[in-house]
């Protein structure tokens, strides 16, 4: 059942729908965004505590609102469902049984479910998003309460910027969320990383010679906020995907200074630029890894025209070592690209990114086996899936083992491996923020196949049998647990 008010018109009503369900405090006192607001989100956080507005930052001129999707509750309340599985059960339920199978198969089972239940981004002329325009010199970042995270930092970054580019030749839309480094009151460093498709976007503008025009949207809707972080494939629009997670359109409007859309209930919309071969040294950033990353030269954003609610709520996100905000945006998107990866492979029955490893350098995943080395191949299939490519290490468990429960899997992990035979090494592409790989993009990986082992495979001894209780003793105990007095 979807909690009263969704789908959310935008962030106020987010908001209110939190502060009702006893999600989300009030801070009154003022907290500077340099520093001491991130001390007081990760507290909150690693306490499990609420959604945090700052109402009297000692920087910019808005409250801020942060750690929205802090717990898998507040994720599910964002995406109006009552269990992040549900979102994947209605893809799961769409997707036609004889579509093919691999990468084509994802991108048509995403583009088959949308076209069932199609809801479109709707155009409007007049949006809150535009009620106060600035331009040329009175373009101020410093409005913004955007955040310093942490004492090495390079500045101040905002970190919930919903990025808007198309593709200068075919005109396709991109929406990604990267984080923008302040540079002067209107330019931003761009962290477009090398796997995303921004960076690919700005790739073709430069080899023409061209600017490429650039919206940055912050404070959207929860639903947009999550399809921002969504890892679809290259051809399917988040704002489709969004209608869909809605079960309502998305409303856009045009900017005022480039041929972009943007969410018309945005709380603020920067419109500006990137020149042509030009980069700034950008960072050092606390990233989600627990790391800083360094400093790399990356494109500038300079920034034409700054739009505006009459009052706005800025939102912002807070990077740390796990357990942190992003934790719900990942579960959300393990659970919701589930039937797709068992598309692709469908001998996966579940599969689990434990935040501690930050979503990307760890994967578990349980199968059907059915056959010599079938761990091996599943482990292959991940590599080539998407971003899934960058996983650093893939645990693979028979299909009895519960992935969510990380004692279960060590205890698979730990004692049904041979390292010399089970262990499957190889090198393959890993994140750009990856701190590890001794050369950046690409570095070693590993599967540990912890599966039961087949006669085929080698293992002639015969696989024992676990131990378990019989259910009739188990019957009895319960029956008379009261009279142990334990």
């Amino acid at each position: 059942m979807a909690p009263r008010g969704f789908p959310y018109d935008d962030l106020q009503s987010f908001l209110a729908a939190l502060e009702a369900a006893g999600e989300l405090r009030r801070v009154r006192v003022p907290a500077d965004p340099t520093l001491e607001i991130s001390e007081v989100v990760t507290r909150t956080v690693r306490a499990g505590g609420p959604a945090l507005l700052f109402e009297k930052p000692t920087r910019g001129d808005m409250p801020v609102a942060i750690n929205l999707f802090g717990t898998e509750k507040r994720m599910a309340m964002a995406l109006g469902v009552d269990s992040l599985d549900e979102v994947g059960d209605r893809i799961g339920a769409l997707i036609k049984p004889e579509l093919p199978v691999g990468f084509a198969g994802i991108r048509e089972g995403i583009g088959k479910a949308l076209q069932l239940k199609s809801l479109p981004p709707k155009k409007v002329k007049n949006a809150p998003c535009q009620e106060v325009v600035l331009k040329g010199d009175d373009v101020d970042l410093g409005l913004l309460p955007g955040l310093q995270v942490w004492p090495e930092d390079g500045g101040i970054y905002h970190n919930y910027g919903l990025t808007h580019t198309k593709h200068p030749e075919t005109g396709k839309r991109n929406l990604g969320l990267y984080r923008l480094q302040q540079h002067s009151k209107n330019t931003l460093g761009m962290h477009w990383q090398i796997h995303k498709d921004s960076t690919a976007h700005h790739a073709v503008a430069e080899r023409l010679g061209q600017r490429l025009p650039v919206a940055v949207a912050i404070g959207c809707d929860p639903v947009v906020s999550y399809a921002a972080s969504a890892p679809l494939p290259s051809d399917i629009d988040e704002y489709l995907f969004a209608g869909f997670l809605r079960g309502e359109r998305v409303e856009m409007v045009d900017c005022l200074t480039v041929p972009l859309q943007v969410p018309a209930h945005a709380q603020v919309v920067l419109e500006g630029y990137l020149e042509p071969g030009e980069r700034h040294p950008e960072g050092p950033f606390g990233d989600h890894t627990g790391f800083y990353t360094p400093v790399e030269p990356f494109p500038v954003l300079h920034i034409e025209t700054m739009t505006m609610r009459k009052k706005p709520i800025y939102h912002s996100i807070i990077t740390s070592k796990p357990p942190q905000e992003d934790h719900g945006l990942g579960k959300a998107t393990e659970r919701i690209f589930l039937p797709l990866l068992r598309m692709l492979i469908p001998d996966i029955a579940d599969y689990d990114m434990p935040a501690a490893g930050v979503f990307h350098n760890c994967v578990i995943v349980s199968i059907r086996k059915r056959y010599p080395k079938h761990a091996q191949k599943i482990m292959n299939a991940i590599w080539g899936a998407h971003l899934m490519s960058l996983s650093k290490l893939i645990v693979v468990v028979d299909e009895d083992c519960d992935v969510h429960d990380y004692a279960e899997v060590a205890f698979r992990a730990f004692g049904n491996v041979d390292y010399d035979r089970d262990l499957l090494i190889t090198q393959g592409p890993v994140d750009h923020l990856d701190h590890a790989s001794y050369q950046q993009f690409w570095g070693g990986k590993a599967g540990l196949d912890a599966t039961r082992k087949l006669p085929g495979e080698g293992y002639t001894r015969g696989w024992p049998d676990e131990m378990v209780m019989s259910p009739e003793v188990v019957s009895l105990v319960d029956k008379r647990w009261k009279e142990y007095g334990i």
